[in-house]
């Protein structure tokens, strides 16, 4: 069982973390409203901020709409990067800029910690169905730790290269 931090939890970012919770997985729960009431039954734990649910999570997967939420997410001043200890592994499955996500994850990495930029394509059908298309770029030993969640939200998984790798065959 991971501990898995979900940060977003709107019409993608809901199933995907019911199907994490469905694996038998633990999460720490963080959104701008409140979490579905499903996932909080099925013994989720709502965070107060993106820094505890980084505190208590191992991987801190984030699904928010665009570029300035992620940043937002990551380093606002309650934002994942207050909270993390080096190993821990943050996945931003949203589909952001491949420049940005480059930043990201050299500030991510300057804290000891990995960054997979892992966009989707399925929409919110392929989020329940957990038939996603996931893009991922980071390092291969970051990826072999997250593709068995990576699987229980998708169906076609690949590593396509470095970070920014996943936006730019997202963009493509």
């Amino acid at each position: 069982m991971t501990k898995i931090g979900f940060i977003g939890l709107g019409i993608m970012g809901a199933p995907m973390a019911a199907n994490l919770q469905a694996g038998g997985h633990k999460l720490y729960l963080h959104d701008r409203r409140n979490p579905p009431a499903s996932l909080i039954e099925g013994g989720a734990t709502v965070c107060t901020s993106a820094t505890e649910v980084a505190k208590r999570a191992d991987v801190i997967i984030v699904m928010v709409p665009d570029t300035p939420h992620v940043e937002a997410v990551l380093f606002d001043e309650d934002g994942v990067a207050k909270g993390l200890t080096p190993g821990k592994i943050v996945v931003d499955m949203s589909s952001i800029s491949p420049i940005a996500t480059k930043t990201f994850a050299q500030r991510i990495n300057a804290l000891s910690c990995e960054y997979l930029d892992a966009p989707v394509s399925g929409g919110e059908v392929g989020a329940k169905a957990a038939s996603l298309t996931i893009m991922v770029g980071g390092s291969k030993e970051a990826f072999g730790v997250v593709k068995p969640l990576f699987e229980l939200m998708g169906k076609n998984i690949t590593l396509v290269g470095g970070n920014g790798d996943g936006q730019t065959t997202k963009v493509a």
